[in-house]
């Protein structure tokens, strides 16, 4: 699909999922109802009118510059269309120099506002500012910049924004090194503690990553960790929800991202979420990311390992539970029946080792059937040694990194039955550091751990016994006694 046409494509479903983002293309002229507390304050700093009169007779601006803002504060829309066609540079002009000349917070907080207003107003005005910074061979990025490291936070998240709708709505891209500087602060944003402008943080991930040119930067400087970290990590609102989950859709329209997406663990985290989920945007946006990984991707090995993931991840219970439920937009009904069919078709062609292997990569370890099977044990123990062993590694990663007992029980029986079924792979655990891990859970507190690892630690001394046994039968027969060696000599 061509970039323009898919970019189409999220703008009219952003449209038709009626998504109340914080700002929904910053649709603000004026006071209005706030969704955010950078929205909330923009309407207490518009009511605060900046006395300009004083700022000449302080002899802190210009008589041009003084002239330019004030008609263009007081003036209506029609009037600051008829100045900027009369002289368009002179508006970067004006707001560059404020920016740069204005020391206090309430009246840069006031520019700012009203700077973001005026290029709602009409998109096209970041040109201007592109024009006017390109003629004085200077950055348009600096002055933004500098302000993101301001102490009042109003100030950085009002400056990240016009940072974002310049990037956005320019008709040439950002530059890679100031790109990469600005998509990793968004990322920083995102991970700080507490942050109260996390929502708009978020909107302007929102606006960058429709454009499939910043995306994969944004995968490059780790965003995606950033945003799992947040869906994964103490309860976010559902409107942090939704916006990230909007992030990690836009993503999915990357065919090449969409492939490699998955190795976050996103799927089982839009899981969870769907699984406790009440909005029906949330609902509607982690559907549409997972058809994504499922349509994108174009091996289909790809497609079947996403499609397994969601299964093991209980996403068809959840998509049933789904279908007794009424909702009027169609492409929500569209996705379940996607879904679901896909799913179901995935379920009718899993074989147990398929099967596996999908609760493995997930990390989400129960005792699925295959776990107790003698059968599966004998038939595919033998298979935990392809590339390079990538099962048995992830199981002693779970091992050493888990801390839910279920985990680990499971994690400790398939390694013993491992060995048990396959002996020459004692080894490869060995090597791996798995006995190790095992025998250190012999002491942990939850008794199903400690019994399942009693019980690994036993099938791998066991192979030790045999082998000593075996070697103990075949040397008597090979060895020489005196006599046979001087025969031979």
């Amino acid at each position: 699909m061509p970039v323009q046409k898919e970019i189409e494509l999220i703008t009219l479903s952003e449209s038709k999922m009626n998504m109340d983002i914080s700002n929904i293309e910053d649709l603000e002229k004026g006071a209005q109802v706030a969704t955010s507390l950078l929205q909330e304050r923009a309407n207490d700093v518009r009511a605060n009118r900046v006395n300009w009169q004083s700022y000449l007779q302080g002899q802190m601006i210009s008589q041009d510059i003084f002239a330019f803002i004030s008609k263009f504060d007081n003036g209506n829309a029609e009037t600051r269309v008829q100045m900027l066609q009369e002289n368009p540079l002179q508006f970067a002009g004006t707001f560059f120099n404020l920016i740069g000349q204005i020391a206090k917070d309430q009246t840069l907080q006031y520019i700012l506002t009203m700077l973001d207003d005026s290029i709602q107003e009409d998109k096209g005005r970041v040109e201007i500012f592109k024009e006017y910074a390109k003629k004085r061979k200077e950055s348009v990025w600096s002055p933004f910049f500098h302000l993101l490291e301001r102490d009042d936070k109003f100030i950085v998240y009002q400056s990240s924004r016009i940072i974002g709708k310049i990037a956005c709505w320019s008709k040439e891209p950002m530059d890679k090194k100031n790109l990469q500087f600005y998509l990793s602060w968004l990322k920083e944003q995102l991970s700080k503690p507490g942050n109260e402008y996390l929502q708009t943080a978020a909107r302007c991930l929102q606006m960058m990553l429709r454009l499939d040119h910043y995306r994969t930067m944004f995968v490059e400087v780790e965003g995606i960790s950033a945003i799992i970290s947040v869906l994964a990590g103490s309860k976010v609102g559902f409107q942090i929800q939704y916006q990230l989950i909007f992030c990690l859709w836009c993503l999915t329209f990357n065919v090449s991202l969409a492939e490699k997406i998955n190795k976050y663990n996103i799927i089982p985290i839009l899981a969870d979420i769907l699984s406790e989920s009440v909005k029906e945007k949330v609902t509607r946006i982690i559907l549409a990311t997972l058809r994504n990984l499922i349509e994108k991707p174009e091996e289909k090995e790809i497609q079947h390992v996403h499609a397994l993931s969601m299964v093991q991840c209980k996403v068809l219970k959840q998509l049933e539970l789904l279908e007794g439920r009424k909702f009027d937009d169609p492409d929500i009904v569209d996705d379940l029946k996607f879904l679901t069919e896909t799913l179901l078709s995935s379920v009718q062609d899993l074989s147990s080792f398929d099967e596996y292997t999908t609760e493995i990569k997930s990390g989400r370890l129960e005792w699925s059937p295959v776990h107790k099977s003698d059968r599966f044990w004998r038939e595919n123990a033998i298979r935990l040694n392809e590339k390079n062993y990538e099962l048995l590694k992830i199981l002693v990663r779970l091992l050493d990194t888990s801390k839910d007992p279920l985990i680990l029980s499971v994690a400790a029986h398939d390694i013993g039955e491992y060995v048990r079924y396959y002996p020459r792979g004692k080894n490869a655990v060995e090597q791996l550091g798995a006995k190790q891990k095992v025998m250190w859970y012999l002491g942990h507190e939850d008794p199903n751990v400690r019994y399942e690892a009693l019980i690994a630690v036993q099938k791998l001394m066991v192979h030790n016994w045999e082998y000593l046994g075996k070697q103990l039968d075949v040397e008597p027969n090979n060895m020489e006694t005196p006599g046979m060696a001087a025969a031979k000599g």
